[in-house]
């Protein structure tokens, strides 16, 4: 397995402080979704109590649409992204329904093509016994968003998931749980890049299953540890197929802490089916926590190191990084300008944009 095919860099510069963009996205850890404090919920809407957030991001010049490289000449065009967010959550005696419905609407100026409506639903159920504590969930994606950092086409897909976890607290301060997951990830028909149809690489369904122990440090800061079996099989290559086994521990921060979300470090035992293929054993990393000060400025810290599935088949998986902050408010105005670059070994690769404009966005 070699390292990640390109490098790529980001800076924004943002009213309120700097930001590097980073496109990480992890599913929230289902031994870890508390229940909500109505109180924290601005609207409720009969028995629902609903977070309602929007945002209008992007709304400037992108000065290489399709990541060209300088030699086949960049084109430009105005952009802008609105993304309406609701978290509703419905009580039901002492367990809670929760669904999550998100849109994310791109638009460019002259380039139709780009254009797209991103979709989000999710729903599930909630069992916040003292003792005992057990949820279910299930949820749906469409999109057209770049799959990763080497894919620069806006590959239209749907993902689909299902998810379950238990825990049990048999001391006052620890618990014992298991959580279990399954994701289909599945590109629609005719969507390729660079000659080569995602649909057949990367279609593919993940399962995993895991034993997690948890130990609170404090009323907000809990210590986890989890050990898991992950399976990774291909709808339509086989040859990609590939087992994990991964130990991770890390630290969970309280949503209404000041320093809120997770980071954790891990060990990745990550074995692919094709033994012609080296496999990856080492570190592995995640984060994503969130600062509040004075009540009002919010400042976000992620990072990730993890195996990345690539759309090549003669180096199917790779090793990527990233790390990035943001700054802002509940209500942020930003003027943005983002510099990307991606450095490679192939020429047609390699490419640099320029990304300015304004940004509005509200809600935590």
């Amino acid at each position: 397995m070699a390292s990640s095919p390109g490098r790529l860099k980001s800076c924004s510069l943002a009213l309120g402080g700097i930001a590097i963009a980073l496109f990480v996205s992890r599913p929230l850890d289902a031994q870890t979704l508390t229940p909500p404090d109505p109180a924290s919920l601005p609207v409720r809407l009969g028995p629902v109590w609903v977070n309602p957030r929007i945002g209008l991001t992007n709304i400037g010049m992108d000065t290489n649409v399709f990541n060209q490289p300088d030699a086949e000449g960049p084109q430009s065009d105005f952009t802008m992204t609105l993304a309406p967010v609701a978290d509703l959550w419905l009580p039901a005696g002492a367990t809670w329904l929760f669904g999550v419905v998100r849109e994310d609407i791109v638009w460019f100026k002259e380039f139709a093509s780009e254009r797209s409506v991103n979709s989000v639903l999710r729903a599930g159920w909630l069992v916040p016994l003292t003792r005992f504590s057990f949820n279910v969930g299930t949820g749906w994606t469409h999109t057209r968003e770049r799959p990763g950092y080497e894919i620069d086409a806006r590959a239209e897909r749907h993902e689909r998931e299902l998810t379950g976890a238990a825990e049990v607290r048999p001391l006052a301060r620890t618990r014992f749980g298991v959580r279990g997951e399954r994701r289909r990830y599945t590109f629609e028909e005719g969507q390729t890049y660079n000659g080569i149809d995602l649909r057949e690489e990367l279609s593919r369904t993940s399962d995993v299953f895991a034993l997690t122990t948890r130990y609170e440090l404090a009323p907000l800061t809990t210590l986890a540890f989890s050990v898991s079996r992950e399976q990774d099989r291909f709808l339509y290559s086989p040859l990609r197929d590939s087992d994990t086994g991964r130990f991770e521990a890390g630290l969970e921060f309280d949503p209404s802490a000041l320093i809120s979300g997770n980071a954790r470090i891990g060990y990745r035992d990550f074995d692919p089916a094709d033994s012609t293929l080296p496999g990856y054993s080492g570190l592995t990393a995640s984060a994503n926590v969130t600062y509040v000060a004075f009540d009002a400025v919010r400042t976000g810290f992620q990072a990730s190191r993890d195996v990345e599935y690539s759309y090549d088949a003669a180096q199917p998986y790779y090793l990527q990084s990233g790390i990035g902050y943001h700054i802002g408010r509940d209500l942020r105005i930003g003027f943005n300008v983002d510099q990307y670059e991606r450095t490679s070994e192939l020429a047609d690769r390699a490419y640099d944009a320029l990304r300015y404009g304004a940004a509005i966005t509200y809600g935590r």
